[in-house]
């Protein structure tokens, strides 16, 4: 169901199976025109003649509360935006018209489809781009381009990403999205984009050349033999909860939210809805985004945000529809997937249950790894992490993407200088973020002019990163963390569209970029690193060169992984990883 160009005109079709009465509403400026639809089972139909290409158009749902006609809905299905959505009060106020303040969707004509098979393979480096930070302050893109998907394909963005060896950017949603309700009072505005209006339409402010712009960047990205994933949020929408504003879903059929038997609202994503996997025509309208943007785009895969609710009905199953239905699809079937795998709800930490084909995010990775730097985590859980994390995946195969700083939590460099949480811009008090999160601040809180801190914090930040990038299977780095990005220990910085998550190119930390590089270089020159494969010929070592025998890992301060083609070295005293390619004989 979608604004379909014929001869002669436009057709226009919208899901709202319990409305009284649906109106297409086309705008020539700020002129409204409404034209009655016909119902067609669940769905509403007109066609209308004499429009085309470039026409502006929402709907107006009538019925039983808690259908509003005075709503503005934007359509589910709509691929462009003509502006991007903006937070008023008067969206959630019923009986409050709301043509003013909603982006009307443009008609569009797709572009020839994309036939291209994916470029990301399992066991490379990942890297999380935020994509409106990344460029805001980079001197070398034009001022027009920066902050933009455009910006990208900058020359000198890409001969970044190949210098730290990158394999696919996962950007964060470019999909349009709007402020939460409680940020505009603050002078704040969401960063990040996991707040989304339009699951196919990209977001203006990010996008302003809309498919166009995305097709072309991700073409560049893919000469110089880099992929695409795209971070897509499913497990809810912006509508929030009932104080929430309505803006499409909500006012054309609001079944698309999971309810407990009283009728409230489910909450199991910590945002104030849940979309409801267990109805076909959700997994319908999720299944036909990835298919848009795989053809008309060309992108390798994508990133669920709190994909546990993907397989929600209400419980999690491993063998949900969802799945299947992705597996099944022709253009979906060999594209990356990958899960974030837990939400708020109840059973929601799913790290390991998601199905064969599935890459995970894997924060016990992260965890145990900050853990063993930190000085209270042992070698047995670092070794198990390094060698591809078996007790989660299972002996054949390692389906997680390891990393140690993500956009959530602190950055690489701040988990070594702050032991508490800044989050006090944010304007909640500080209680908002991760409050236990694994770091340390070697000794002083926060920026040290102390020459010896800021050489145990360089210490540690090399030591993670070369763990990071000796571990067996798929990485990822987020972006700036190879060049010391700071947000001065706020590890929230969702509404921080500011220098606080804009990258300081001209500050970074070049020598650290340059091991960055190198340690990119060593990882490529070793296939069998990058091999997802478990293998069952590893040995381990003492630091001292005897075998490792079960009483040895208590309390050990590294360890020594060696396969026949290469060895890794980790020395906790010595602040030290070493990854040589020397094969050993038994």
């Amino acid at each position: 169901m979608t604004a379909t160009i014929e001869a002669g005109g436009v057709t226009f079709a919208v899901r709202a199976p319990a409305a009284a009465a649906l109106w297409l509403c086309l705008f020539d400026g700020e002129q409204e025109q409404r034209v009655a639809m016909a119902r067609d089972g669940e769905d509403w139909r007109v066609h209308v003649t004499g429009v085309g290409e470039g026409v502006r158009y929402g709907f107006r749902a009538e019925g039983d509360a808690p259908f509003d006609v005075a709503k503005l809905l934007v359509d589910p299905h709509a691929t462009e935006l003509d502006r991007a959505f903006a937070y008023d009060p008067r969206l959630a106020a019923y009986g409050a018209d709301t043509a003013s303040l909603v982006p009307k969707a443009i008609v569009r004509a797709p572009l020839p489809p994309r036939d291209l098979p994916p470029l990301t393979r399992a066991g490379g480096l990942i890297y999380e781009i935020n994509v409106r930070g990344f460029t805001m302050l980079h001197p070398e893109v034009p001022a027009a381009q920066r902050g933009t998907v455009a910006a990208l394909a900058h020359p000198a963005v890409i001969a970044h990403l190949r210098k730290i060896g990158v394999d696919a950017v996962e950007l964060m949603p470019i999909t349009a999205w709007i402020d939460e309700r409680h940020l505009p009072p603050l002078g704040l505005r969401n960063a990040w984009g996991y707040n989304p209006g339009a699951p196919m339409a990209l977001d203006p402010r990010l996008v302003p050349g809309g498919m166009r712009e995305l097709r072309a960047t991700v073409a560049a990205l893919r000469a110089a033999g880099i992929g695409t994933i795209l971070d897509l949020v499913f497990n809810h929408t912006g509508e929030s909860d009932r104080l929430g504003p309505t803006l499409s879903l909500r006012g054309l059929d609001d079944s698309a939210y999971a309810r407990a038997p009283d009728g409230t609202l489910i909450n199991d994503t910590g945002t104030g809805n849940t979309l409801d996997f267990a109805r076909g025509w959700v997994r319908a309208l999720v299944c036909d985004s990835l298919r848009h943007f795989v053809a008309q785009a060309g992108v390798d895969g994508f990133r669920f945000d709190l994909a546990t609710v993907m397989a929600r009905g209400p419980g999690f199953a491993a063998d949900a529809p969802i799945f299947a239905e992705i597996a099944a699809d022709p253009l979906l079937h060999d594209r990356v997937m990958i899960a974030e795998p837990w939400d708020t709800g109840p059973g929601g930490y799913q790290l390991g249950a998601f199905p064969e084909g599935w890459w995970e995010w894997n924060d016990r990775y992260r965890d145990d790894v900050r853990r063993f730097w930190r000085g209270d985590g042992g070698a047995g859980a670092l070794a198990t992490r390094l060698s591809g994390s078996s007790d989660v995946f299972g002996a054949e195969r390692t389906r997680g993407v390891s990393f140690v700083a993500a956009h959530d939590g602190f950055t690489l460099a701040d988990l070594v200088a702050h032991a508490e949480r800044h989050n006090l811009a944010n304007g909640e008090d500080n209680r908002d973020g991760h409050g236990g999160e694994i770091a340390w601040n070697n000794g002083v809180e926060g920026a040290s002019d102390d020459p010896a801190v800021r050489a145990r914090r360089a210490a540690d930040a090399r030591a993670l990163l070369a763990t990071l990038f000796a571990t067996r299977g798929t990485i990822m780095l987020t972006a700036g963390d190879e060049f010391g990005r700071t947000q001065r220990g706020n590890n929230n910085a969702y509404a921080q569209d500011n220098a606080t998550i804009w990258l300081d190119w001209a500050g970074r930390d070049v020598a650290l970029e340059d091991v960055v590089a190198a340690l990119a270089a060593r990882r490529r020159a070793l296939p069998a690193l990058r091999d997802p494969t478990l293998r069952h010929d590893a040995r381990w070592y003492r630091l001292d060169g005897a075998p490792m025998r079960d009483a040895d890992w208590e309390g050990a301060d590294g360890v020594e992984l060696r396969l026949p083609e290469f060895t890794v070295r980790v020395d906790r005293t010595a602040r030290q990883v070493e990854l040589r390619a020397t094969p050993l004989s038994r």
